[in-house]
């Protein structure tokens, strides 16, 4: 019996990284957390970070790339990447320095499918705040596993999507009260719940409960600080979803070792 495995080393505004590894593919998706970091919490899995064979990147904000060019330069770790991610990052002061020169990065359009030996990435264009963002599915020939945050809103076609998963990291951004009673600017607030921003606890739920029929198990990430907890995350998927499902939330803070899958 095989094993898909994927352990969130961190999952929010404060920086995202995703560990998979299927059969001998070792790879990060996203690396938005120091290099040091990402070291240290791959470790703990007992996994040698210079065996990692490629970082695929989501989109251009510093949370999802900012130790990206440090782990490419010092492990020699090929990066993935859209085009308009990649330009988008080269064209902006700020995340430029952080993802410093990448040799020779592998660009690809929204759209299009990466392989890795036996696993397949299908990169699936989002509406979210960010030149050419993606979301992924991940493909083993037994295992569909969607990795989507940043997701801007259930765009169309995203339900037909969930429908053939067996299991997804989904974002479950803010609780909607706590985003209108906070203390953000209201440009901001506007931003966040806008189709170019994030899903809202009873989106997330929502989508799960109309398309993931398939689904063993889900992984809620990307939590906000200020305007989300885990205990209100969970509990509105409760009382939607009900209680058949596994649910798990990814830590802010630390690594989550999510259920794995065997087949």
């Amino acid at each position: 019996m095989s094993t898909f495995r994927v352990v969130s080393l961190q999952s929010g505004s404060n920086g995202n990284c995703y560990f998979v590894e299927s059969g001998d593919v070792r790879l990060l998706i996203d690396a938005g957390i120091t290099a040091s970091r990402t070291a240290e919490r791959l470790n703990l899995l007992g996994v040698d970070t210079a065996s990692i064979q490629g970082i695929v990147v989501s989109h251009a904000h510093s949370d999802h790339l900012c130790g990206t060019g440090v782990l490419h330069r010092k492990y020699q770790i090929p990066v993935w990447l859209s085009q308009g991610t990649y330009h988008h990052a080269a064209a902006t002061a700020s995340i430029a320095k952080k993802l410093g020169k990448l040799q020779e990065p592998h660009l690809f359009h929204a759209g299009e499918t990466l392989r890795f030996g036996g696993l397949t990435i299908e990169t699936i264009a989002t509406p979210h705040d960010s030149p050419d963002s993606v979301c992924f599915v991940l493909d083993n020939g037994s295992v569909r596993f969607g990795i989507m945050t940043d997701l801007g809103c259930c765009f169309l076609g995203l339900g037909g999507i969930v429908e053939t998963l067996n299991a997804m990291l989904l974002e479950s951004n803010y609780d909607t009260k706590m985003l209108e009673s906070g203390p953000y600017p209201e440009e901001l607030k506007q931003r966040i719940k806008s189709n170019y921003g994030h899903l809202s606890n009873d989106e997330s739920a929502g989508l799960i409960r109309k398309h993931g029929k398939k689904l063993r198990w889900v992984c809620l990430g990307h939590l906000s600080e200020n305007n989300n907890t885990p205990e209100k995350t969970l509990d509105t998927h409760r009382k939607i979803v009900g209680d058949n499902l596994n649910i798990v939330i990814a830590s802010r803070y630390q690594c989550t070792e999510i259920p794995p899958l065997s087949y």
